[in-house]
């Protein structure tokens, strides 16, 4: 079958992407297509599912017109998709309100009232946090941005809509229940429920007691799959509506994290991965399960089957940078701003950037915590602007390294470099010279997740192995770390972690927190 390809499809925040990937994991042709955000008082970030599906099959129709691909050599279909979101549907699972998605920190009250109790840790009442960690291996995030929190809100502030709830999925199993018409969530998407024992990673269930912490209703909840797994076939009006066959499978996907992983041909222990997408994470597959509370990191299950990725999630990368080069500079031509950029000295003249804009979930889980620019003057301009918001999000990178070395209890030898942002020569060197790392970028970047999807759905076909994946992604160039810069941002990180001390301790007078 070395005709056969998949479709691959990433639904990210900003945009999806559609795919098709050669049976060894070539981009054979790409779609992109824009997608908007709803920012709603006291927290709110939402999108409506009838958006993803219309960008879906507006990708797929470019696709087939191009006719670079084949829609008759498609055997196969798998998502990447956007993490902890909360999709509620009715029994034929049409959605019956628009998706609460990762951003949404409405239920940081709820969250907070589950997860406390006496005595307490950090907001966490130590015997809920316990039984969290031991079984799950993390727990609910106090921001309240995952699916407890959101399923909390809706309980208490949109009751009808609760009760008239069938299922609440997250963004990947809502797309795979429009596709198959089943309703299932695979064994790496449901942990953001912290629902289920995870203990034995190739048999995770839902956990009464886990259940009875969260607040969750069974009855309310998907099936589990394993990943990597089959979750069907298309139905006629999802393969008429893609312009395939019905005999084509959909394998469960995985988090875009989780396929950004695989994507980079990062799949073996200790080999980690770092996204420069709107939000940014800096992640590598372990052999064990080990959690890190006071840092809010953990592994987790992967999308490859028996193993965990040690998962992280910083709020903003690219999305700071879009806030500062669209709103505030108003310019949309990045390649231009980033030559600009270059013009700016290493350091940015003292100005930094603080790319809390939206909260921050690790290594600190504050949802109030807000950034900006130190040390503005009136001699800065829009290259120091650029160039500092690049570095800042690099030392946001170094504090997220230090404690996943720790975890891992070793340094990282390299990191592979992905999504839209590592497009940039520039950021890719200025990660290296920051995290004191060579940093390699992986070849169509942007393409990771849809790569990654693709390779899972073409593993779950039986078409690829995992061991052969790394070898299949290819990469581009790799940029080492420059040992002239090294005092220079050893001592900026020390004053980085200083801002977020400070930043945090007077945020909440500005957004209303306590």
């Amino acid at each position: 079958m070395s005709d056969a390809t998949v479709l691959a499809l990433d639904l990210g925040t900003s945009g999806l992407k559609a795919a098709v990937i050669s049976s060894r994991a070539a981009v054979v042709d790409s779609e992109v297509v824009p997608l908007g955000v709803s920012m709603l008082p006291g927290g709110g970030a939402e999108q409506n599912p009838a958006d993803w599906w219309a960008a879906i099959v507006k990708a797929t129709s470019a696709l087939w017109a191009r006719g670079v691909a084949k829609p008759q050599q498609v055997v196969g279909i798998a998502l990447s998709s956007q993490w902890g979101g909360t999709v509620a549907v009715d029994k034929a699972g049409t959605p019956i309100r628009p998706a609460l998605i990762w951003m949404d920190s409405r239920g940081k009250d709820e969250n907070r009232r589950i997860a406390g109790g006496f005595p307490a840790v950090d907001g966490y009442g130590i015997v809920k946090a316990l039984s969290w960690i031991r079984k799950t291996g993390g727990v609910p995030s106090l921001s309240g941005k995952d699916p407890v929190g959101h399923i909390a809100w809706l309980k208490k502030y949109e009751r009808a809509t609760y009760d008239a709830a069938h299922c609440f999925l997250e963004p990947k199993d809502w797309v795979n229940q429009k596709l198959t018409g089943r309703m299932a969530a695979s064994f790496d998407s449901i942990v953001l429920h912290w629902a289920t024992d995870n203990r034995d990673i190739n048999a995770i269930r839902y956990d009464d007691a886990m259940l009875k912490l969260t607040e969750l209703e069974r009855s309310k909840l998907p099936e589990l799959i394993p990943s990597a797994s089959i979750v069907g076939e298309l139905t006629p009006e999802s393969a008429a509506a893609l312009g395939l066959s019905t005999k084509v499978k959909v394998a469960a996907g995985g988090a875009d994290m989780h396929t950004a992983a695989i994507g980079a041909g990062t799949v073996d222990d200790f080999d980690a991965h770092l996204c420069l997408g709107t939000s940014s994470w800096l992640l590598a597959h372990v052999p064990f399960k080990k959690s890190d509370l006071d840092h809010n990191m953990a592994s987790l299950p992967a999308a490859i089957p028996g193993r965990y990725l040690f998962c992280n999630e910083q709020e903003s990368a690219a999305g700071g940078l879009k806030l500062v080069a669209e709103n505030l500079l108003k310019r949309s031509n990045y390649p231009e701003l980033f030559s600009e950029a270059e013009q700016a000295p290493v350091g940015s003249d003292g100005l930094m950037y603080l790319p809390w804009i939206h909260g921050e979930r690790s290594p600190i889980d504050d949802p109030m915590v807000r950034g900006g620019f130190a040390g503005l003057s009136l001699e800065h301009n829009a290259s120091h602007l650029i160039r500092a918001v690049l570095e800042g999000v690099a030392l946001n990178t170094r504090w997220l390294q230090k404690h996943l070395e720790e975890n891992l209890g070793r340094p990282l030898k390299a990191v592979t470099v992905v999504g839209g942002g590592a497009r940039s020569g520039l950021w890719c060197q200025i990660q290296a010279d920051v995290l004191g790392r060579p940093v390699r970028q992986a070849e169509d970047p942007q393409m990771t997740n849809a790569r990654g999807a693709g390779i899972s759905a073409l593993v779950a076909l039986g078409l690829l192995t995992w061991s052969d994946v790394n070898p299949l992604v290819p990469i581009a160039k790799t940029w080492e770390p420059r040992a002239q810069y090294k005092s220079l941002f050893d001592e900026r990180f020390e004053q980085f972690l200083a801002e977020f001390k400070h930043r945090r301790s007077i945020s909440r007078r500005f957004t209303g927190g306590h």
